[in-house]
């Protein structure tokens, strides 16, 4: 599998630069190697000028395009990654066909997981997921089931926070979810209502430790551990949550695909020029 990564260029210079230097040219986007992901996914990336041509801003239409142009230059190109910087400059027309798979998004939550919650589920035994929308609930059970079962063995407390269901409880919500849990590991996990806050919806007094799996779209302050033994990583690679989290708990290591890529991409340019 390999995973396309368009992300915001400046020049070296610092100053903003252009897809073509010339009218009569061609814009063009230039796809680079940057790693390979557990020996599975090699993830290219390719940088995207802040303008088509000297300071005209680009065209919904155009960009699109031109990205598609960048991807027939490859072979077995498979899915891509947009930064949130190059989504909003494509309308609702364009960015719809430049959404990441779920497969795709399964595969990076499951490496970033081995590659970084692993040790500390091993060690204290213990995760927590934090549901998004009622709607997406669903969705969200099934992928974290499936990124979940290779450390289930090792997990004697699974927290699950969600918002409350509008018929009945939450967990009578999950409730087929859960069985699956108790069925095939004994593990009867424990479920939690966001509780409303000010600016918000936030998770309640209930600690977390291990991996700490947050899909929603808004930060719900989860509250850790006295120990600090966790890992949180943002299946949605939402706005400040980074900022956020750090204020809360600086100890504590976040993790997103979104900022793995940017890594990736930051390690391959420095590798580059020096």
């Amino acid at each position: 599998m390999d995973i396309v990564y368009f992300y915001p260029e400046t020049d070296r210079r610092e100053c903003a630069s252009a897809a073509k230097r010339h009218w009569y040219q061609e814009a063009e986007l230039q796809v680079n190697d940057v790693c390979v992901c557990g020996g599975q996914a090699r993830v290219l990336g390719c940088p995207v000028p802040v303008f088509y041509y000297k300071k005209r801003p680009w065209k919904p239409r155009i960009l699109s395009e031109t990205m598609e142009a960048a991807l027939r230059s490859g072979e077995g190109l498979t899915d891509t990654v947009l930064h949130p910087q190059i989504a909003a400059m494509l309308t609702e027309e364009y960015v719809g066909k430049w959404q990441l798979k779920e497969s795709t998004e399964a595969f990076l939550l499951r490496y970033l997981t081995g590659l970084y919650a692993a040790g500390a589920i091993e060690r204290c035994g213990e995760a927590a997921v934090l549901l998004g929308r009622r709607a997406d609930m669903a969705r969200q059970m099934e992928t974290a089931w499936e990124l979940l079962q290779p450390f289930l063995p090792k997990i004697n407390r699974l927290v699950i926070f969600g918002e409350e269901a509008e018929d009945g409880t939450m967990r009578e919500a999950l409730e087929d979810y859960l069985d699956d849990y108790y069925y095939e590991y004994g593990l009867v996990p424990q479920t939690e209502s966001y509780e409303k806050a000010e600016n918000g919806l936030r998770c309640g007094r209930t600690r977390c430790r291990g991996l700490i799996l947050d899909y929603s779209a808004d930060f719900r302050y989860p509250r850790l551990a006295p120990d600090g033994e966790a890992v949180y990583i943002d299946a949605a690679s939402a706005g400040d949550k980074e900022a956020r989290l750090h204020r809360k708990t600086p100890q504590i290591p976040y993790v997103s695909p979104l900022k793995y890529l940017d890594t990736m991409v930051k390690n391959s340019y420095d590798r580059l020029v020096n």
